[in-house]
């Protein structure tokens, strides 16, 4: 690390933080004036909405507009450096463009790391502060002031062989009744148990099941046990009896991994949103590093609009990446397209830019 590396590093974080807390003030007030009659039939102090709303809504914002800020950033402080000719000063020395750019690898793959790391482990509870508002007090379509606390008639498959259905559920009480289990052998009923009451027992994190019939069929002969209480382990928990759109939202990457494995088994329709969730916490942190090359490779040449060009193109390709995504997005969504390709593929097409405008800046 070189005197220079110093520098520009030093720029980069001092630019990207004055950039995140600016913009995220002016992100805060934008949501403030469009909730603010929201917030106030909630009935809740400033501190209570501070503390329950925005400590979640920040960090959840941050990490959605994180590569804007950083692009924003490099933009900024570099063509900065290149209208007082300071990068033509540094390159008349002898250095190559690519061990110029050498201080924005390091700034870029720190910065890329981070996000990854928040968006594992550090994003998910944060999500659940502002999800859980909202659920109660913003989105009257999900939750609001309308009951939702219970559902009826569920029924979903336990795996490729079994299905299970419940008549009512309680997702506050956690209990539920008359709840059935069937398994087949290709078309023939093998297993049949049914419960008059079902529960979450939170010690023992089981079901407790209550006044339950079980049958085991084998051709015309059956086996009948009764009993009155028992504990079952089930692939199903509380959580996913629950109407959560934002559930994947508050999941850990090893938990959505898991609920991911358990919706595969289960033949969910929501396979595809779940493995484009866990993707696009992967691609979204990479998607940092390329936008920083990027961005120095457009800063760094001296024009005559100055940075106002530069940020210009900066607004243009930030718009052009973020259409690629949603596209790519919906189609994996609404359509067949692999999320796993669409959660990449901004990356892909941008990644190739940033090659593209590192021979050209090289040259």
């Amino acid at each position: 690390m070189k005197i220079l590396d110093w520098y520009i590093i030093k720029k980069f974080f001092i630019t990207f933080f004055f950039c995140i807390i600016a913009l995220t003030v002016i992100v805060v007030i934008v949501d403030l004036s469009e909730k603010t009659d929201d917030f106030a039939k909630t009935g809740l102090t400033a501190k209570q909405i501070i503390t329950q709303y925005y400590f979640g809504f920040v960090p959840h914002i941050e990490a959605m507009l994180f590569p804007l800020f950083i692009f924003i950033s490099v933009i900024f402080f570099t063509s900065g450096m290149a209208n007082r000719s300071e990068i033509i000063a540094t390159l008349s020395t002898g250095i190559s463009f690519a061990r110029f750019l050498r201080p924005y690898i390091i700034g870029g793959f720190l910065f890329t790391a981070f996000l990854w790391w928040c968006n594992q482990y550090v994003l998910p509870p944060a999500n659940q502060k502002w999800a859980n508002f909202n659920a109660k007090y913003i989105d009257y379509n999900y939750g609001g002031y309308v009951n939702t606390s219970s559902l009826s008639n569920k029924y979903f498959k336990l795996d490729s062989f079994s299905y299970a259905g419940i008549r009512y559920y309680d997702t506050t009480s956690k209990t539920g009744s008359n709840f059935f289990i069937q398994r087949f052998n290709n078309t023939n009923l093998v297993y049949n148990l049914r419960a008059l009451t079902i529960k979450w027992d939170t010690s023992t994190k089981k079901w407790m099941l209550n006044n339950v019939v079980i049958r085991t069929i084998n051709g015309l002969h059956q086996k009948i046990k009764d009993t009155t209480e028992m504990h079952m382990n089930f692939n199903f928990k509380p959580r996913d009896l629950q109407r959560d759109e934002y559930m994947k939202d508050k999941m850990t990457t090893p938990e959505l991994n898991q609920f991911i494995k358990l919706e595969k088994i289960r033949g969910s329709g929501d396979v595809n949103s779940l493995l484009l969730e866990k993707n696009t916490r992967n691609a979204i942190p990479v998607s940092v590093f390329i936008l920083t090359i990027i961005g120095a490779c457009i800063a760094s040449r001296k024009i005559r609009g100055g940075s106002g060009f530069h940020l210009a193109i900066g607004f243009l390709i930030c718009v052009l990446y973020i259409l690629v995504g949603r596209f790519s997005s919906v189609f994996a969504l609404k359509g067949n397209f692999n999320p796993v390709i669409a959660a990449w593929l901004p990356n892909v097409v941008f990644g190739a830019l940033a090659w593209y405008l590192y021979r050209r800046a090289s040259r």
